[in-house]
């Protein structure tokens, strides 16, 4: 390139730091974060936590452990850090306390199953977090591992997640340990799936989430719960009005604000931001006047010190930001943290004044940033990954709009690296998953990836996309593979228009899970494409339905509520496979071994049936990786991922002309 910048390739997954997790301390003076690396020698995650000064200054280490360090979070003093951390080999995440200014960490746990979701107490004594206790032990000996296991025993329909494998006799808990060295007291249990715990600010009772309902194996409904941190029966404070998450105490101990979904098994609504009474009564809705979703970061709601708003972050037209909502007036929502960006976590000072947050855009990397209480006076305190970019070139997208049946698609395109403007170049159309998710403008390493190979890069958020509003997240429900589809192909012709550097005859297509349906569906129904990539794709509706850990409720609300015995013939019209005799294009399926959420017979069935049909049809299969390989994955199975879907893409598609 003529500034001497190369594009990116996949091995700078290895080069890049990823910032997450920006947590300020109480004072405001200080940010905790997680920066993480992709070690292709170990095959692993490294993770270490970081310190920053909001003053300014160069960020610097402050944990050192082998392997991850992970979620760091400030006592109520601002005396002590508490994270989790793997400090041995196969050992699960466990918890550690050090002093804020450094020192020797101490240990606080060693359960078999890990540690998640730790909270202090308000006085920093103790902690509560979440553990999953009993499961089959694993074999130890080798003599152990010579020897059958036991049956499973499965009564229940959730018995397995992915990423979790088997779940039916393993629950997550609330527990509470102290930091004088006693050993962590478990305070809830029952064939129950806790989570999300939160301290009273009194410190007398902990609010946790918890599904304990009859129908709790149908619905994806929950609720919130009180228990003393000693223990006792769990007092119910909702009343099971769907699935619930992220409980915060106001500072006064008289609400709670929390994150829900209104409706069971509503796919698509959107996650809506509520407040009760600490003590039960009538719930309200925060949130009715935004019309987006509020959970994107997993990131409880933030009260302002005088309780009169909370913070939340909603996905925004491809955005990822945060908005000021009133509790106790009809106030409307502020966008407070803006701009063409993704955030991927936030915090507040105890006086509210300062925000700590991570934001990537498409042609950078997370860092830290910092801000007053309503946005102003924003500053970015980190540059982890200045050096690296001072060598790539990464493509900046270029957003454009069409109006299709009276909605309105947002589209982008991304030229490739090194550019010129009298060439014609080939075009990758990706497709996301979700479908209620969005593209939009943080870092993608994906897009960087092909772009760096040469390819424009075409991505739209169709109808189904959240970021929109509720009714066209909705839009997509009973109709997989309609108006989504025809969306999505209204984007493509769009973009040919616009830019004439596209060749309209080299056109690959390729997306993951629900963006895997719509590019196997797609290559069934156009033969416009010299080459697809279907990865983790559900190929097969009415197998999915019973092999998938959430078939038999999302599959079944995404085509319209009909059970297959009721209404067959819409699994089999919306299903891909249906249409594999009509499919010319050549096709690289990718799937996961141990993918549980669209199981990897999905694959299997539209391979088997292609090689049947003798078309041109390659299937990657990748052990030991589950439904998201391409996110988190071991690195050296992303690496290989980009190899071969760079490689089949070059057999077909070649490289830029004229």
């Amino acid at each position: 390139m003529s500034d001497g910048r190369r594009g990116m390739v996949p091995q700078d997954l290895t080069r890049i730091a990823f910032v997450t997790d920006a947590q300020i301390s109480p004072d405001g003076r200080r940010i905790a974060f997680v920066v993480t690396s992709l070690s292709e020698e170990r095959d692993e995650y490294l993770s270490n936590i970081w310190l920053v000064d909001v003053a300014g200054g160069e960020p610097r280490r402050f944990t050192t452990g082998p392997r991850r360090d992970i979620e760091p979070r400030w006592s109520s003093d601002g005396a002590r850090l508490a994270f989790l951390s793997e400090r041995a080999p196969k050992e699960k995440l466990q918890l550690y306390v050090m002093p804020a200014d450094g020192g020797e960490p101490t240990r606080l746990t060693s359960l078999e199953n890990g540690v998640g979701s730790v909270v202090w107490s308000p006085d920093g004594a103790r902690l509560a977090f979440v553990s999953p206790v009993g499961g089959q032990r694993e074999p130890e000996s080798e003599e152990e591992r010579r020897k059958s296991r036991p049956a499973r025993v499965i009564t229940s329909l959730k018995y397995r997640f992915n990423g979790e494998g088997f779940v039916y006799d393993r629950r997550p808990h609330v527990f509470v340990v102290a930091l004088d060295g006693a050993p962590p007291r478990q305070v809830t249990d029952g064939d129950f799936i806790d989570a999300d715990p939160v301290w009273a600010p009194d410190g007398r009772s902990i609010v946790f989430v918890s599904a304990r309902h009859a129908e709790r194996d149908e619905d994806d409904a929950s609720d919130l719960w009180r228990v003393p941190p000693v223990g006792g029966t769990p007092q119910k404070i909702t009343a099971t009005p769907g699935p619930i998450l992220l409980p915060a105490f106001s500072p006064d101990g008289g609400t709670i604000a929390y994150l829900a979904r209104p409706g069971r098994n509503a796919f698509g609504r959107n996650i809506q931001t509520f407040a009760i009474p600490a003590i039960g009564g009538d719930a309200v809705c925060l949130t009715s006047a935004l019309d987006r979703s509020c959970a994107a970061l997993h990131v409880p709601p933030l009260w302002s010190p005088d309780g009169r708003s909370v913070i939340v972050a909603t996905e925004d037209r491809g955005d990822l930001g945060l908005w000021r909502v009133a509790t106790r007036s009809g106030e409307a929502p502020t966008r407070i943290v803006g701009g063409e960006r993704v955030l991927n976590g936030f915090s507040a000072s105890a006086d509210g004044r300062l925000l700590a947050f991570a934001a990537s855009s498409a042609t950078a990397p997370s860092e830290v940033f910092v801000c007053g209480a309503d946005g102003s006076g924003e500053r970015q305190l980190t540059g982890l990954n200045r050096a690296w970019k001072a060598t790539t070139a990464l493509a900046s997208p270029e957003r454009f709009q069409l109006t299709r049946a009276g909605l309105e698609i947002d589209g982008w395109v991304m030229r490739p690296a090194g550019f010129v403007p009298d060439r014609r170049y080939p075009a990758l159309l990706s497709i996301h998953g979700g479908p209620h998710a969005q593209y939009g403008n943080g870092f993608f390493d994906e897009f960087q990836v092909y772009a760096g190979a040469g390819y424009a890069v075409i991505f739209a958020n169709p109808r189904g996309s959240q970021g929109y509003g509720e009714a066209f997240a909705q839009a997509v429900v009973g109709d997989w593979g309609g108006g989504d589809y025809a969306d999505v192909m209204a984007v493509l012709d769009e973009a040919l228009r616009r830019y004439p550097f596209i060749d309209p005859d080299r056109l690959g297509v390729l997306g993951g899970s629900y963006g895997g349906f719509l590019t196997s569906w797609t290559v069934g129904h156009t033969d416009r494409f010299k080459a697809a990539c279907s990865e983790r794709a559900v190929n097969c509706q009415y197998t999915m339905f019973g092999t998938s850990d959430i078939g038999s409720s999302f599959n079944v609300v995404e085509l319209g509520g009909a059970m297959p015995w009721e209404d067959m013939a819409r699994y089999i019209e919306r299903s891909p496979l249906t249409y594999a005799k009509n499919i010319v294009t050549p096709l690289l399926i990718l799937h996961s071994e141990d993918d549980l959420r669209c199981p990897i017979e999905q694959a299997e069935q539209l391979f088997v049936a292609l090689k049947k049909l003798r078309r041109e049809v390659r299937f990657v299969r990748f052990p030991g990786e589950n439904h998201e390989m391409s996110r988190s994955g071991r690195p050296r199975h992303r690496l290989e991922r980009f190899r071969h879907i760079l490689k089949w893409f070059a057999s077909y598609l070649g490289g830029a002309s004229g």
